[in-house]
């Protein structure tokens, strides 16, 4: 990933940011997911519903994978704190507000949010000024990965323990990756104690992709390329299985846009679905 202006937050993470706002203001209730706190910090006016990457019909499916996979990723918390795991680790957290959005979750867990020092100090502003606290609960880490900082280390240096089970997400990173980074993340993630669960998302090539997603896809990398974070990571199914089961990691199961789709999004009238760009994987240790 690429090094973000100083005093300012990642370009992609204030579009999910604004995406997860944007299905509780224009996509019919039930929603997958209720986030308005996002916008707020990565624009509190009006004038974002203007954005062209805002454009309610035009972004309808990707919007839908964006609060798909969140919903995916904090329903597995909820599952893993029922069985006593509480630690929580959110890499590349961006904008993420599970905190904020769940202000009794320190009871029973403790979250790590890992991303840049600049958009972690952004944040860390921002929260203060919308009148937000940072609880001993959330621990914001930032890893300079440009330095090779190691975020590992970071981690436990934040109170992680690597001794108990933790669930990690790791959402919307693995298409700026080389394959071998990937895997040694996911060569240290395996490492984590039996009852570890990572929830990952991927990109499929652009040859996988239903006809009407390839648009958005094209018009994603481009915009991606411009912004200096281009999209070199992609796999099939099998293909990141395979990376996740010579990691280690004793289960591992493949969430597709279809299974996203039934769900969290059956029975909906207004058609709004996963589109097929970007699917989940699931392992345990």
């Amino acid at each position: 990933m690429t090094r973000n202006a100083a005093g300012t937050p990642d370009n992609t993470a204030v579009r999910v940011a604004l995406w997860r706002a944007l299905h509780t203001q224009v996509d019919e209730p039930p929603h997958v997911i209720e986030d308005v706190v996002g916008a707020r910090l990565a624009q509190d006016d009006d004038g974002w519903r203007e954005r062209g990457d805002m454009a309610p019909d035009y972004t309808r499916g990707k919007r839908a994978t964006i609060v798909g996979r969140a919903r995916l990723a904090e329903d597995l918390v909820a599952q893993a704190a029922s069985r006593g795991v509480d630690q929580y680790v959110i890499l590349g957290a961006g904008l993420d507000t599970y905190a904020q959005r769940h202000p009794d979750a320190g009871a029973t867990i403790t979250i790590f949010e890992i991303d840049q020092p600049e958009t972690q100090a952004w944040k860390r502003s921002r929260l203060v000024e919308l009148g937000y606290d940072i609880p001993e609960w959330l621990r914001l880490v930032p890893v300079d990965f440009e330095a090779n900082d190691d975020w590992w280390d970071r981690l436990q240096a934040a109170g992680f323990d690597t001794s108990r089970p933790a669930v990690v997400s790791w959402l919307g990173v693995t298409m700026y990756l080389t394959e071998q980074a990937t895997t040694a993340t996911l060569n240290r993630l395996a490492s984590l104690p039996p009852g570890s669960t990572l929830i990952l998302t991927f990109f499929r090539p652009i040859e996988d992709l239903d006809p009407e997603d390839v648009p958005i896809r094209r018009a994603s990398r481009e915009g991606s390329r411009r912004a200096g974070t281009p999209f070199i990571g992609f796999y099939t199914p099998d293909a990141i299985i395979g990376l996740a089961r010579r990691a280690g990691f004793a289960a591992v199961d493949h969430v597709s846009a279809t299974d996203l789709a039934d769900r969290y999004f059956a029975g909906r009238t207004d058609g709004l679905r996963p589109n097929s760009g970007e699917e989940a994987l699931i392992a345990t240790v």
